[in-house]
């Protein structure tokens, strides 16, 4: 398979944008962008677990569902959820129905909204590497780095879950704190 894919608009993509227009609109806008703050990069960390197992294209088509379900991912919010949210959301198909993830989303929440504001953003962004090369190809692409694994080994130290290494270090592809652009797409870096 090609790293590359040319969509229809002639523009050259990493090639799991394929040819799914929400993939590519993902692509294009979001994955890989500089993301901040605590309710975003909670939001991010959130949707990560829920994909561990699944493709991520899954988590895209429910995200506006998750969304509205998990109070646009204000920690607050999802911090006061109780026994009865957990339920209720079980019997969501809208969303992905695992007790474990929701769970966890809900006591993830609980220990951001314990934090000062931007502590939670600056935490996760003291993982980000101080130089990262751009993949020439997908081959090149890690599963996880010291970097993930170290960032997964301190929110677990913290109480956190479904934070393993590899899932972060998803979320730090999909928050910008790398770029795997591969080489040739229009989104890599120069």
């Amino acid at each position: 398979m090609s790293d590359l894919v040319i969509g229809a608009d002639g523009v050259a993509r990493c090639a799991w944008a394929g040819g799914d227009t929400e993939y590519q609109r993902y692509h294009d806008e979001e994955w890989g962008t500089t993301l901040r703050g605590d309710r975003p990069l909670f939001e991010k960390m959130s949707l990560e677990g829920f994909q561990a197992g699944l493709a991520w294209i899954t988590i895209l088509r429910k995200r506006p569902r998750f969304r509205e379900v998990f109070h646009d991912f204000e920690p607050a919010a999802v911090a006061a959820f109780g026994p009865d949210d957990v339920e209720r959301l079980l019997q969501d198909a809208g969303i992905i129905r695992h007790r474990g993830k929701i769970e966890a989303v809900i006591g993830n929440a609980r220990l951001v909204a314990d934090m000062a504001t931007g502590e939670f953003d600056a935490l996760m962004w003291s993982f980000a590497p101080a130089a990262h090369t751009p993949p020439a190809s997908f081959a090149e692409v890690p599963a996880a780095t010291p970097e993930s694994t170290a960032m997964s080994k301190e929110l677990r130290r913290r109480g956190f879950r479904f934070v393993g290494p590899t899932t972060m270090y998803a979320l730090m592809q999909s928050s910008g704190m790398v770029d795997d652009h591969v080489a040739g797409c229009w989104r890599a870096a120069a």
